[in-house]
């Protein structure tokens, strides 16, 4: 079986977020990192190759497939911010409210922060916090 690539590294998260591009990436996934740090209260860690994650959980598919991932985080990519965590059916009302936003499998595509609501998101971490990666 193959190893999960998704681990954490001594990367420093305002590494991460100077590199990104457009400089409107590199404002929004700061206002995201604050955002993410003061509901988790926890530190941010640098995953893989640039996603910044908050917490940790282990999980087990039935196939027997296991590993650790962040809770919440987020990756500052050039043609969205992808922000990962949130997608729960308990998230569906919150995400009629958020604003403009793509659905990938696992992750929601979001383009300018000033196009949604910040307080809408804000619940969404904080939901998917509690949750802790269930």
């Amino acid at each position: 079986m193959s190893e999960n690539a998704l681990r954490p590294t001594d990367a420093s998260p305002t590494e991460v977020i100077e590199k990104a591009e457009p400089a409107g990436r590199r404002e929004d996934a700061q206002v995201l990192l604050e955002l993410m740090r003061r509901v988790t209260g926890t530190a941010p860690v640098v995953w893989g190759a640039g996603m910044i994650g908050f917490g940790e959980h282990h999980y087990r598919y039935e196939s027997g497939r296991e590993g650790d991932e962040f809770v919440v985080g987020f990756a500052p990519r050039k043609a969205s911010m992808s922000v990962y965590g949130l997608l729960r059916e308990e998230a569906a009302p919150l995400l009629a409210q958020l604003g403009p936003y793509k659905r990938g499998v696992s992750c929601l595509y979001l383009g300018r922060l000033s196009k949604v609501d910040l307080d809408v998101l804000e619940q969404l971490v904080a939901q998917a916090w509690e949750r802790g990666g269930e």
